[in-house]
């Protein structure tokens, strides 16, 4: 796969590691953080699930363009 829509990936990315530091450091309980982690990572998935169908949106992920058509 690869990254279609850069500043979302970016978006999603900084909030995964901000969440993660933030529960390390106990500035948000892990009954609030796993929510939320569980979140940006079910997106993310969705997202690279869709883009492995086909489907259409604005997706974070994309098919892997081939160099090389099969025949």
């Amino acid at each position: 796969m690869t990254v279609n829509n850069l500043p979302k990936f970016v978006i999603l990315l900084v909030g995964l590691l901000c969440l993660t530091a933030l529960m390390i450091f106990d500035k948000i309980d892990m009954q609030s953080g796993v929510p939320m982690l569980t979140m940006i990572i079910g997106y993310s998935i969705g997202n690279g699930v869709n883009a492995k169908q086909g489907g259409e949106s604005s997706n974070v992920f994309g098919n892997r363009k081939q160099k090389h058509e099969s025949k």
